[in-house]
């Protein structure tokens, strides 16, 4: 069957329409029209992910930041939370963990940019939405411009200057953005005086941000001071319902930015009275791609790879052209004279684990890597050697469109120039089985594809009219990945054989060959391989069923044991060897045992009415690698030395703590009670 698309027509990019854009002392500049983000005077798309270095401990901000930036993050975005700093009234701390400055330059260290998000209201399932318990004492309005509370708010933000001045992209420095407030839907004039105080105070960056959605008409901004960026979930844990959700609008290319669910358990929608954001005036960015979810109480979900590599990938044949993903790394709640988790107590609809913030991302709250960041980092390394390609490219949507309850037709866009494009394919629903595509022949227009079939559970790109220095490649039944001088790497898309057509000449490739033509070599890889190669210091790595990252100037794995690889040379492939700590299958022993003490937070195991507790001692054979406890019960809290360390609701997967935190210590675990008062999966 051919597949073809909507008619393009080409849009006009607006230039200078913006109070936006900044130089660094090296003379290179961010600027943003109306379709891209120029950084250095070429089109550029940036991927950030969502980093809290207050939920985590600061002695592992740099590894983890390695892996970020392994992973193909170029840029970490990070909330400050003001309860955090300022839980009693002026009195503020910004050491240790909560030491913001060292963060950034650790970030630098780690060749990543940052953009903070300074609130003053945060959310980010944090108690009071971030806001510290005595400023909900006072009697004026909080988020408005009344001079009480701007008076605070100019306190906060100079203390967070005071921290980090000296490292805005200005001054040399990675702080290249600022996000102001958050979900803030109808607040106009108070967003505009945030920025204003923002920058009186030295917030000098290129780019202010704020969230865009709302309803379709978009929230109410100050339209040339700030870009609205979007976002978008495979799940709703807020989600009053006790069932599956219908099929998600995610995981269908259409252009619509704006997604009205997120935020809706503390929102409220805009009035109808005429107000449209102008989308075109901004280039489609995203903060808020979901790179996964954080369970409630009351709603559980079990997030898997494609869901999160699928919603991303959409999202990019949809137009986005600044990846953002909230959470990349998944952290920890610090506690303080109260728990710092959202919960109904403070008057949120939603009950969040106390201490977990895992949000099963990427990067667990842990650090461990899960599948969806080797996916992921296919799309990234993309971005980072061929985002220039496809930043001007707008996108098309295909001829008829799918309904939503549809699982038969070809979900396609394309993204394109008018000459030269790629083709996105999506066949994954989250909770659904997509019947098989067999004989599809995509037609651009210019360009006709050879036949393909599309089967199982994937999702892909490939381009055509794709322009090298010497070489044009018509079209590819491959994914490109990355390059590295002359050298082009695809990955060979499960189930379609890869073809090349150049000059003419239809070349077929298997897996781990590569072709040379007019001095340009291309490489497909097998579809495994690609889920391991990274782009290190310029050079294009695969590790052997191991995850590579580079720390300190060395090539490691990201988990410290060893292990071998490949870096691609000249010459071909070498391969080497790294040398690593041993980690033995940690053996887990629960022992049920009486009550030792009185739980803290205790509240947490009694969610929805009292439950009965059991109690396990826990010991662990090793200190390297992970305990794992499959318990089925409603909480489980782990004691280490009578200290609360850990707490998970139970959603049908193993819990995986570090042994390190149980080893050599005394460690118990209590489980509350398992009810059926909440959705689950499992």
């Amino acid at each position: 069957m051919k597949y073809t698309f909507k008619e393009y027509i080409k849009r006009d990019i607006k230039r200078d329409h913006l109070n936006m854009g900044g130089a660094a002392p090296n003379g290179e500049r961010i600027d943003v029209n109306s379709l891209y983000f120029e950084r250095g005077g070429s089109p550029w798309i940036g991927v950030m992910g969502e980093y809290h270095f207050s939920r985590a401990d600061k002695s592992s901000w740099y590894r983890e930041l390695c892996k970020m930036k392994a992973g193909g993050i170029s840029v970490v975005s990070t909330y400050l939370f003001w309860i955090y700093h300022e839980e009693t009234e002026g009195v503020f701390d910004f050491s240790g963990d909560l030491d913001i400055r060292r963060f950034v330059e650790e970030s630098r260290r780690a060749g990543l940019d940052i953009v903070l998000r300074i609130g003053p209201w945060a959310h980010g399932e944090c108690r009071n939405g971030g806001f510290p318990d005595w400023l909900l004492e006072k009697t004026y309005k909080l988020r408005d411009n009344n001079p009480g509370y701007m008076e605070k708010v100019r306190i906060w933000y100079e203390k967070i200057y005071n921290e980090v001045k000296g490292l805005f992209y200005k001054d040399g420095g990675n702080i290249i953005a600022i996000q102001l407030e958050n979900e803030l839907t109808d607040g106009a004039d108070h967003l505009y005086e945030l920025k204003k105080l923002a920058k009186n105070i030295g917030f000098d960056v290129p780019i202010y941000t704020v969230t865009g959605w709302n309803s379709a008409a978009g929230a109410r901004i100050p339209v040339k001071e700030v870009i609205p960026v979007f976002g978008g979930y495979v799940e709703m844990p807020w989600s009053g319902s006790g069932e599956q959700l219908p099929p998600s609008t995610h995981f269908f290319f259409n252009r619509m930015r704006n997604d009205s669910a997120i935020g809706a358990d503390v929102i409220s929608q805009t009035g109808k009275d005429g107000w449209q954001l102008p989308y075109e005036d901004y280039p489609f960015a995203t903060c808020e791609l979901g790179g996964g979810i954080e369970n409630t109480h009351h709603r559980r979900s079990i997030i898997y790879p494609m869901d999160i590599y699928a919603l991303s990938l959409v999202k990019l044949g949809c137009g986005n052209n600044l990846i953002g993903y909230y959470m990349y790394h998944g952290g920890t709640n610090k506690t303080g004279k109260t728990s710092f988790n959202e919960s109904k107590a403070t008057g949120y609809p939603n009950d969040y684990p106390v201490l977990s913030y895992d949000f099963q991302a990427p990067l667990s709250e842990y650090g461990e890597i899960r599948e969806h960041y080797r996916l992921l980092n296919m799309l990234h390394m993309f971005a980072a050697d061929f985002g220039y390609m496809l930043a001007p490219m707008e996108a098309v949507e295909a001829e008829t469109m799918p309904d939503i309850n549809d699982t038969s037709m070809l979900r396609y866009a394309m993204r394109t120039d008018g000459e030269r494009g790629f083709i996105f394919i999506n066949h994954h629903q989250r909770h659904a089985v997509l019947e098989d595509i067999t004989g599809a022949v995509i037609n651009t227009g210019s360009i006709v594809f050879p036949e393909i079939d599309i089967v199982g559970d994937t999702c892909f790109f490939m381009p055509f009219n794709m322009d090298f220095d010497n070489i044009r490649i018509k079209y590819a039944t491959a994914q490109p990945l990355c390059s590295d001088g002359d050298t082009i790497f695809f990955a060979a898309i499960p189930g379609i054989d890869t073809v090349y057509s150049i000059d003419g000449e239809e070349i077929e490739a298997e897996p781990n060959s590569v072709i040379e033509r007019h001095n340009t070599k291309i490489v497909t890889l097998s579809y495994d391989d690609a889920r391991y190669t990274r782009k290190l210091s310029g050079k294009v790595y695969i590790g052997s069923s191991c995850d590579l990252i580079e720390y300190d100037g060395n090539i490691i794995t990201a988990d410290g044991t060893g292990g071998s690889g490949k870096v691609w040379t000249d010459t071909g492939f070498k391969e080497f060897s790294i040398k690593g700590n041993s980690q033995p299958r940690v053996i887990t022993e629960l022992t049920q045992t009486e009550q030792p003490f009185v739980p803290v937070f205790a509240e947490e195991l009694s969610i929805g009415g009292k439950r009965a507790l059991t109690w396990y001692r826990v010991s662990v054979s090793s200190p390297n690698g992970y305990a794992e406890i499959n318990t089925e019960c409603d909480c489980a809290q782990l004691y280490v030395n009578g200290e609360l360390s850990a707490d998970e609701f139970y959603y049908g997967i193993p819990w995986r703590i570090p042994a390190s935190m149980i080893y050599g210590n005394e460690c118990y675990i209590v489980c509350s009670e398992l009810k059926d008062d909440h959705y689950r999966e499992y």
